[in-house]
């Protein structure tokens, strides 16, 4: 790969937003980008849209939580959230780090205990356990979230008593207060001992550590639920039971942008164009999370908090400062003062910087009403989490080979419009922002989506109208990408 990275400002002059989002962008990637002929060839052989996986961040951004914690005398269980993305090159390089994996279902299980990760070094925290997931943990023993009365009922005749025991970490449903909904996962304190007194086996498993899973990135609700844990970790203490970590799951916050103030003046003028105060920067008004109504705005911002501060470390480091109660210990020694292990289960914080998805223009037309779309050779699918994503001002390159026409105005003048994807629905877009293209935009130009390691490029991906899931590459040291093992045939 080369050493020279080219000018970041040149490379993100082809494509931005009205109000631009203009997310950060790795050396790696800055030079894939800066080299449109390879990235093209790339995506002549295994198609477009293509994922592009350089998995050598996730050490950065594990050592910021693991410096974080030791620098109050914690250690830190990073396990990392496999759902996040499917490509077998994050395994290897999170086993290689000595990171934890955390397994949401029978195949990442399987497929991790392949790669050669010990069990104990894995979490299943699967949403639903059928009882073939089970048996496999029970031969296997890696730590299972256990979730509910009913789990622990599946699970019991399956126990080998005279083995050693299962390790299960009960998964708590902390009581954030009024406002806050109940989360689905898990059960409360109570819930969990009443049930403990009532019918814990006496063997074959071993209650080893409370879980619990937020839904958001608030560090303050954390310190919430920590202090319930550590309640549970009593309790199950004087009851006989040995506890000896808590995992407070995913939700470890990072920041896609470089300016923050981006994030707000994008938020202030989206609303100016809900009120028609200002021009609008969605497709057809859509109000990602808010209406207008009256002379105001009505709703919250559905979708990902794009930049953020603190991230990871720092943000690691406010939360273990913080007390547990008014006038208690810090949540850091409260965990030291009982002898635990603090882990964490980060998905997207951990993948940031480690991919990006690229696929190829493959026309331009301009509506009746003067509006333009841009399509382009993939589907919302593979850019998309559960919220209105991809916000982040994608890259637009042009290959050599990609010789317009003089007289194609859009391919050589200032174009504004929308992308939009192969399924055939009238709202197939793959950002809900208009984009602008300075430079023009070409049939065979390639955009480029930065950053979409953690969760964008698979939680939602579907092979919709027989259309082939994008292939994974990762890239080497030097040549083209090698395709990751999840996309090989099986031998």
């Amino acid at each position: 790969m080369s050493t020279t990275v080219p000018d970041r400002t040149d490379l993100r002059d082809g494509c931005h937003g009205p109000s631009p989002l203009t997310g950060r962008i790795e050396p790696w990637l800055a030079d894939v980008a800066g080299r449109p002929g390879d990235v093209a060839s790339w995506l002549d052989r295994h198609g477009s849209p293509l994922n592009v996986l350089e998995p050598g961040p996730m050490g950065r951004n594990a050592a910021e939580l693991r410096d974080a914690a030791a620098a109050h005398g914690l250690t830190l269980g990073v396990y990392f959230a496999r759902k996040a993305n499917k490509a077998l090159a994050f395994v290897d390089e999170a086993a290689r780090l000595g990171l934890g994996i955390d397994v949401a279902s029978e195949r990442e299980l399987l497929q991790v205990l392949a790669r050669g990760v010990d069990a104990t070094r894995v979490v299943l925290t699967a949403a639903v356990k059928p009882p073939t997931l089970l048996r496999l943990c029970v031969e296997h023993r890696p730590t299972v979230a256990l979730d509910n009365a009913d789990e622990l009922a599946a699970l019991v005749p399956l126990l080998r008593p005279d083995g050693p025991p299962l390790p299960v970490a009960l998964r708590l449903a902390p009581e954030l207060g009024p406002g806050r909904p109940p989360t689905r996962f898990g059960l409360d304190v109570d819930g969990w001992l009443a049930f403990v007194d009532r019918a814990w086996p006496a063997a074959g498993t071993t209650i080893a550590g409370v879980h619990f899973h937020l839904d958001g990135y608030d560090a303050g609700e954390r310190v919430v639920a920590l202090a319930q844990a550590l309640r549970l970790v009593d309790a199950l203490r004087e009851r006989g039971h040995d506890p000896s970590f808590v995992d407070m799951g995913g939700g470890v916050p990072m920041s896609y942008l470089d300016d923050h103030d981006e994030w707000t003046r994008f938020w202030d003028a989206h609303r100016a164009g809900l009120l028609r105060e200002g021009p609008g920067l969605t497709f057809g008004g859509h109000g990602l999370g808010l209406a207008a109504h009256g002379d105001g705005i009505v709703g919250t911002p559905n979708g990902y908090p794009y930049a953020q501060s603190p991230v990871r470390g720092g943000w690691l480091d406010g939360l273990l400062r913080t007390p547990v109660a008014t006038g208690g210990p810090t949540a850091a020694a409260a965990l030291r003062g009982r002898g635990l292990e603090l882990r964490c289960e980060p998905g997207r914080s951990l993948l940031d910087g480690c991919g990006a998805t690229v696929a190829r223009v493959a026309f331009r037309k301009e509506r009746a009403d003067g509006t333009w779309l841009v399509g382009v050779e993939m589907n919302r699918t593979q850019c998309r989490t559960t919220s209105d994503d991809f916000l982040v001002d994608p890259l637009l390159v042009r290959p050599p080979g990609v010789d317009p026409a003089p007289d194609d105005a859009a391919a050589h003048g200032a174009v504004e419009g929308f992308l939009v994807g192969a399924y055939c629905i009238e709202r197939e877009l793959l950002t809900w922002r208009r984009l602008r293209f300075p430079r023009g935009v070409a049939v065979g130009d390639l955009v480029v989506f930065p950053n979409t390691a953690g969760y964008l490029m698979h939680i939602l991906e579907s092979a919709s109208h027989q259309i082939p899931l994008a292939q994974n590459v990762v890239l080497g040291a030097d040549g083209p990408p090698r395709v990751d093992l999840i996309d090989r045939p099986a031998d």
